[in-house]
């Protein structure tokens, strides 16, 4: 695959009531996109009835196992924000534990800081905490306080959206700091859960949908 650097698009910040054309490299970073996530899709492996009957499991393991599948997702996911999201963004907050596959290179593409969200008690030092709701009861997400400064816009990533609780956790310990979510960002969406109504209506952008 070709290297490809799109342009910053200044325009993408700007509040308009008619957005403005797209400019050739912002065409040529959608063909770019649309074309690497085809071939992220060929590398994805399913599994049935895992991990309880009846639920079909996409697995995104054989991503990382290959180097130009797993360089071909940062560029995707690089590509994603910059389509889908308005403005700047300070920090990109992944998810435990497979949000930290990821959420860290795309913050190096950023040029921004990574902050991770992790199960109560694994970070030293003082921390937010939040609930969250999982299918066998109450679970609880930390941050350090000083991940996320007043004002700082901040990227929700994870791998899978399914009831969102987790997600909404997460954007809770941002709020809590004082950061603004501004966009979350999802490999995959288990559809039928409704996931995307527990986090309102910030922008939500799922890189390979109908996967």
């Amino acid at each position: 695959m070709s290297s490809f650097t799109p342009a910053h698009d200044e325009s993408r910040g700007l509040s308009a009531a008619v957005a403005p054309a797209a400019s050739p490299a912002q065409l040529a970073g959608s063909s770019e996109l649309a074309s690497i996530k085809l071939k992220l899709k060929d590398n994805l492996r399913h599994f049935a009835d895992f991990p309880i009957p009846g639920i079909d499991f996409v697995d995104i393991m054989p991503l990382f196992l290959n180097p130009d599948a797993h360089s071909s997702l940062n560029a995707a996911l690089d590509l994603q924000v910059k389509e889908a999201f308005s403005g700047k963004i300070d920090v990109v907050v992944g998810l435990d534990a497979r949000g930290f596959l990821f959420g860290p290179s795309l913050a190096l593409r950023q040029g921004v800081s990574f902050a991770p969200v992790r199960k109560k008690g694994k970070l030293p030092g003082p921390c937010v905490t939040a609930a969250y709701e999982k299918e066998y009861g109450t679970d609880f997400f930390q941050m350090q306080e000083d991940a996320v400064k007043k004002g700082q816009r901040v990227l929700i990533v994870d791998d899978i959206i399914a009831t969102g609780g987790s997600a909404k956790a997460a954007a809770d310990l941002v709020r809590q700091l004082g950061g603004e979510v501004v966009g979350y960002l999802f490999i995959l969406e288990i559809p039928g859960l409704d996931g995307r109504k527990k986090l309102g209506d910030v922008p939500i952008a799922i890189l390979l949908e109908d996967a």
